[in-house]
């Protein structure tokens, strides 16, 4: 075998495994993208968003300052 030969085997057999590399990634890179869409799908159905939560929490402690208010105002009588 001459070098040139030797060269071009080497060359295919570089380029073969690269490719198959490349084809990994991008099966990888797919099914990622997949698993992403799908959670964000669910996200919303699991976890409670932190303006959401801000809101409620902020509802809650509003009516509990009334009610202590009028707990005061009732012992102060």
């Amino acid at each position: 075998m001459d070098l040139q030969t030797i060269f071009n085997v080497g060359l295919g057999a570089v380029m073969a495994i690269l490719g198959w590399f490349a084809h990994e990634v991008w099966t990888a890179v797919k099914e990622l993208k997949s698993d992403l869409s799908g959670l964000r799908e669910a996200m919303p159905k699991t976890y409670v968003m932190k303006e959401d939560y801000r809101r409620d929490i902020y509802e809650i402690k509003e009516m509990l300052t009334r009610i202590f208010d009028k707990l005061d105002d009732k012992a102060d009588k």
